[in-house]
């Protein structure tokens, strides 16, 4: 995985997804292939700059996000689409797993029309797929600008693993993952 600064080529593309606790998400989409970077941080609010105590204060407007840097040579959007929905309760409204209030709720940022409609295919195939007994309530959200986070936040769950795991596993996420999708996601 390349540093985000460090990815120049011409046909990248970005892709922005809150579900929750960023630590949890970075894992899912460090591991498709045609991820060029991810970084976490904060978007969807008001605030410019905002640091981590402020979005978790609730104020800011902000969520936790992720942005995804990628090849569309190899990687699709609906591929990454499909990582977010594997990595995330769509059916939380006031935010995810252990993580409550609205910086933790579940977005996709489209930036263009073609992404805005591809999230809306997304989303509707998934609740009609009757995987889940309870509306599908992740947003979709125009695009705004997008703060990386602290350098401690970034790949959290590389630089302290045993805390990661333990938090994963503790707020629930990893066990309705494995319910609702099967432990080889």
């Amino acid at each position: 995985m390349l540093p985000i600064t460090d990815v120049l080529a011409a046909d990248i593309k970005k892709a922005v997804f809150a579900g929750g606790c960023f630590w949890c998400m970075q894992p899912s989409f460090d591991r498709v292939q045609g991820v060029m970077a991810t970084t976490v941080g904060y978007t969807g609010g008001h605030d410019a700059n905002p640091t981590y105590e402020e979005v978790s204060s609730g104020t800011t407007g902000h969520v936790e996000a992720i942005e995804v840097v990628y090849d569309p040579a190899k990687v699709t959007y609906e591929k990454l689409l499909d990582t977010f929905w594997k990595s995330i309760d769509p059916t939380d409204i006031d935010g995810q797993f252990a993580d409550q209030g609205s910086q933790y709720k579940s977005v996709i940022f489209y930036q263009n029309e073609d992404e805005r409609q591809k999230a809306q295919l997304s989303r509707d195939a998934l609740g009609a797929s009757g995987r889940f007994d309870i509306p599908i309530v992740t947003q979709i959200l125009p695009a705004k600008p997008f703060y990386p986070a602290e350098e401690y936040h970034q790949h959290y769950y590389l630089k302290n693993v045993l805390h990661y795991n333990t938090y994963k596993k503790g707020s629930g996420r990893e066990g309705f993952l494995e319910r609702t999708w099967g432990a080889a996601k």
